[in-house]
């Protein structure tokens, strides 16, 4: 019996990777990718950067307009998480299964927060450019949507998984459904909730980046100005600046969590 399932789980193995490569392939044969094309680029490519991609003086004089830049990326993605986030509370509330109005409502936040959440935020600064243009407000709503509808599943999970005991219990005492979101589920939840918050913050200053190459703001907007305008090394400076930053924000953020949590 043991063997005959280990067995069968070897063979579902088996049966995943052969899958898997064969759609590799398929996909290596549609695009025309060429592997030791590739690898062959590997020292060029690296030369091209040790030699072209690197700060020099001149290019640090751009030093305070990317800082500027950098800053006002930074605050656009605490806004938007931060703003997401308190909406999401609401929202996760109303489509927890513990705290739910009705199964039908439940499914319904749920099903909002899935949409905003499986669009990539690239697809919605292409989106909301056709609406507000190249203006900072294309880029917070990009990160917001998809912080919103991130923080909204991730809090839900959270309040099902720390509340149902204590909400039993205050439901057994009689306590009415207000008095047990604000006495019990937003607080048994405040610190994994805080946890999430600063990950998808993290997250959005990445995405930022991005955001301001399509949108034509931030220090994404920076990038691509001197990248296109041949001044690699002013793009690479702005490159480094992103890079600390992100390191700065992920040692402060795993710092909190550890106090948190």
């Amino acid at each position: 019996m043991q063997a005959s399932y280990f067995l069968k789980k070897r063979l579902s193995t088996a049966l995943f990777i052969i899958i898997l490569l064969a759609i590799t392939a398929g996909a290596v044969i549609l695009t025309g990718f060429d592997f030791m094309a590739g690898f062959a680029s590997i020292p060029k490519a690296a030369e091209w950067g040790i030699t072209q991609f690197y700060p020099t003086a001149e290019s640090l004089d751009k030093l305070p307009d990317i800082l500027d830049k950098l800053l006002e990326t930074i605050m656009l993605s605490i806004a938007s998480t931060t703003i997401a986030g308190g909406a999401a509370v609401i929202l996760a509330v109303l489509g927890s299964k513990t705290m739910q109005v009705h199964v039908i409502f439940s499914v319904i936040c749920r099903g909002i927060a899935s949409v905003f959440r499986n669009i990539d935020v690239s697809a919605w600064s292409l989106i909301l450019l056709f609406s507000f243009g190249q203006h900072v407000l294309t880029g917070f709503f990009a990160l917001f949507f998809v912080s919103f509808g991130f923080l909204t599943r991730a809090f839900t999970e959270t309040i099902d998984e720390v509340s149902s005991h204590a909400v039993e219990a205050l439901k057994a005492a009689g306590a009415g459904y207000f008095t047990i979101v604000f006495r019990s589920v937003i607080p048994s939840a405040i610190p994994r909730k805080l946890s999430w918050v600063l990950f998808m913050m993290e997250t959005n200053i990445r995405s930022a980046t991005l955001v301001g190459i399509l949108t034509g703001t931030g220090i994404g907007f920076s990038f691509d100005l001197y990248y296109k305008s041949f001044n690699y090394h002013a793009a690479s400076l702005v490159v480094i600046c992103i890079v600390a930053t992100i390191l700065a924000i992920e040692f402060v953020s795993n710092t909190i969590r550890r106090m948190i949590l």
